[in-house]
């Protein structure tokens, strides 16, 4: 989702959409609507969505791919993953942080990601900043679950899923990020975050892939355990 919560669904000839926003694709389970009948985005809301993510890259990778997404559909980011990956080195924030302009205009060139310059300078700034906090906190991992609000009732319907465009926990964890000088962490953009990481399981109730998500929260050693509460 992009910092307007704007979801981008791909044309769906397979699948109805009952009234409680779940949608039935190919294989007749039933399913958040967003994800339409693409096999990637399928995968990605079974496989990743509301999963809990602790490995500090993959973190720091949705950070960046959360930015570079604002304004277009995530499926357009999701096709084009593998190259971001290759070219931000893995999104390894402490390699990154020793690149410099030259390597942006690298690549603002290489016609595989999104060739935006503002975003691609905030992720070099952003590895530099997640360099510190994580010499700080012992992970990058363990001060960005410090945000990650107690489990809740799921959305019960489409309408009630798109409301959901932040929270108190992003706007919290957006105003620390900014105050330690990271860019395209807006609260809308980190609410899309927390919501892809499994710091909250937005999976609508009903969805074939919210029982998997819910157990593999109640299964997530927090990283956060030990670290002090969030201001």
């Amino acid at each position: 989702m992009s910092e307007s919560n704007e979801f981008s669904i791909p044309e769906n000839r397979h699948a109805t959409m009952a009234d409680d926003g779940l949608a039935r694709g190919p294989d007749g389970r039933p399913r958040c609507w967003w994800p339409g009948a693409d096999p990637l985005y399928l995968a990605y809301h079974d496989e990743e969505w509301g999963i809990p993510q602790g490995d500090d890259r993959r973190l720091f990778e949705k950070l960046c791919l959360e930015g570079f997404q604002s304004g277009l559909s995530w499926l357009t980011i999701l096709r084009k993953r593998p190259a971001f990956r290759e070219v931000f080195l893995d999104f390894d924030y402490r390699a990154l942080a020793a690149f410099g302009p030259d390597d942006v205009e690298r690549l603002l060139g290489d016609a595989r990601i999104v060739r935006h310059r503002g975003k691609i300078a905030s992720v070099l700034n952003n590895a530099r900043h997640a360099c510190a906090l994580a010499d700080e906190t012992g992970s990058l991992a363990a001060f960005l679950w410090r945000f990650a609000p107690p489990p809740r009732r799921h959305p019960l319907d489409r309408a009630a899923a798109r409301a959901l465009t932040r929270s108190p926990e992003s706007e919290a964890l957006s105003r620390e990020l900014k105050r330690r000088g990271w860019s395209f962490v807006g609260p809308t953009t980190l609410y899309a975050f927390m919501q892809a990481v499994g710091m909250v399981n937005d999976h609508l109730a009903g969805c074939c892939a919210e029982p998997a998500a819910a157990a593999a929260r109640r299964r997530f050693p927090s990283p956060a355990r030990g670290v002090a509460a969030r201001p």
